[in-house]
């Protein structure tokens, strides 16, 4: 914060901690009050009140987090179903050559990178999540089922990188949305919840894909990877429009919430980051919260500890071709059920990811802590790559792939609640953080696809290597970033003014006032 000549002055004029102390004098002076909760709050007594936002949290969850998840398998699976329309006959029917496939899977990346800021700007300025997250499910839904009617190379890479510009809105959107309807310390359940639809979705989309390349192929005259476009495009267009009835908008602008249940809605985000989310947005302009992130040193340490984690995770991309390893042949064979067994083999590491991700992300929230439960989670994943650089033995390969699924995610997901957990306030600041953050990590998915040419089979060492290097930087940024909350809580607990931390009143204990989760 800039010093005013007033301040300058009487900074001269004294010396040694009282500097610091009229430093910090300054500041309070010119912070608001604590606000006081509206009155049916105060009225409450301490059960009464744990147990109506007991019930409050159980209704929003009912409402939001089953539509979120259905909605982001189909966002998951129509991203990545090519990895599957692979194995099923895509590569061979346009003539594709190795190169040209690995550009397609990352072209989606680079519209999917452009999008994600302006669509979170616009989310949060729009204000009405219900309709503009179903609107663009719509949208991607019929460019994913498209696909099918593709020819060539060039109309494959136009159709993948629209389908990345339209899919951009959700993920980031649905991170932001989730943070305007629950606390800090209840987002890291929430978001893996969100996240578990893309460990579903890898684990079903491997199950569809088998049905499909086993059942459809030739039927009406296509292909069983144009059946497997149409048939998920169309189930996320039928999905969107369920969702539309469904979701909520943000708590201060919905309907379906009693005046008491709203209140308090709005007042435990209010009490949890020190101000109402809402007017705020109203107050900012389109491009503020994008100016202040860029200005924060703790949005380029995030930064690189989601990159590393979501580059070391990339493997996902080439899943199926990367478990065809363990199944020599399946990718060139014309054997349908070579593939369908490759599939297959791709749900169980996806299954456990499920399990290993809720429980991390419960343990996280119910403890408050981060960085041991991102940390733990991306050393396993160092060791996994280690174990598949090194050998292609059917049992340590596939326990390796067994491993490196669920520490990825489970890490990634307590990463990404670790963003608005850092950065609450202002919402424009936190939503620009969120894409701008979950953007720039993806770019990982535009190299990372030649790093899976068949050439490398059965190997891939040099995809392991980076992925577990990767893992390793991912390591050392959550350790800086810790560092960094640390020391910014130390200053709290001295009473001297934080950015982003509006109601960290000096003079309060570490337990009454906002403090960063470390």
């Amino acid at each position: 914060m800039a010093d005013s000549p007033a301040d300058t002055k009487i900074r001269g004029d004294e010396a040694g901690s009282t500097d610091e102390k009229i430093g910090t004098a300054n500041v309070e002076d010119s912070r608001p009050a604590r606000m006081q909760p509206p009155e049916f709050i105060r009225n409450l007594s301490p059960e009464e009140r744990e147990h109506l936002e007991k019930k409050l949290k159980r209704k929003i969850d009912i409402r939001l987090l089953p539509a979120i998840i259905i909605m982001y398998i189909m966002n998951y699976i129509d991203r990545n179903n090519i990895a599957a329309a692979r194995l099923a006959g895509l590569e061979r029917d346009l003539n594709l050559t190795s190169t040209e496939f690995q550009t397609a899977v990352s072209i989606l990346f680079v519209g999917y990178l452009l999008m994600q800021i302006p669509s979170n700007l616009f989310l949060n300025k729009f204000g009405k999540p219900a309709i503009y997250l179903p609107a663009c499910m719509v949208v991607w839904g019929i460019i994913s089922a498209l696909t099918a009617v593709c020819t060539n190379a060039a109309g494959l890479l136009a159709n993948r990188f629209f389908l990345g510009v339209v899919e951009a809105a959700y993920f980031p959107g649905c991170l932001y949305y989730l943070s305007c309807w629950y606390t800090r310390k209840e987002l890291g359940f929430r978001t893996a919840v969100l996240y578990s639809g893309a460990l579903i979705s890898g684990a079903f989309s491997g199950l569809i894909s088998a049905g499909v390349t086993w059942g459809m192929d030739g039927t009406r005259g296509l292909g069983a990877w144009q059946w497997l476009f149409i048939i998920e495009g169309a189930a996320t267009v039928v999905v969107a429009f369920g969702c539309y009835f469904v979701l909520p908008n943000f708590p201060r602008t919905t309907t379906w919430l009693t005046d008491e249940e709203r209140t308090l809605a709005i007042w435990r985000l209010q009490e949890d980051i020190g101000e109402d989310d809402w007017v705020n947005s109203e107050e900012q302009t389109f491009w503020q919260g994008a100016k202040l992130v860029f200005v924060d040193v703790k949005t380029y340490i995030l930064l690189v500890l989601l990159f590393c984690i979501v580059a070391s995770g990339t493997v996902t991309n080439f899943f199926p071709t990367v478990v065809n390893t363990i199944q020599q042949g399946a990718l060139d064979s014309e054997s349908s059920d070579d593939k369908v067994i490759s599939l297959l083999l791709t749900a169980p590491p996806y299954v456990l990811a499920v399990i290993v991700t809720y429980l991390n992300a419960t343990h996280a929230d119910k403890t408050g802590e981060r960085y041991w439960h991102i940390t733990i989670p991306m050393w396993v994943a160092v060791i996994a790559y280690i174990i598949a650089a090194t050998t292609t033995h059917i049992a340590p390969r596939y326990l390796s792939m067994m491993l490196m699924v669920p520490s990825v995610y489970s890490g990634f997901v307590v990463a990404l609640a670790w963003i608005s957990n850092t950065m609450p306030r202002p919402p424009a600041k936190r939503a620009a953080a969120l894409a701008f953050i979950n953007a720039v990590s993806n770019c990982s998915s535009i190299y990372a696809s030649y790093l899976y040419p068949k050439s490398a089979d059965p190997h891939y060492t040099v995809a392991m290597i980076v992925n577990c290097v990767t893992a390793f930087i991912a390591v050392c940024a959550a350790t800086v970033m810790r560092a960094v909350l640390v020391r910014l809580n130390k200053k709290l607990d001295a009473g001297i003014w934080v950015e982003g931390a509006i109601n960290a009143v000096p003079g309060e204990g570490a337990a009454n006032g906002f403090r960063f989760k470390v």
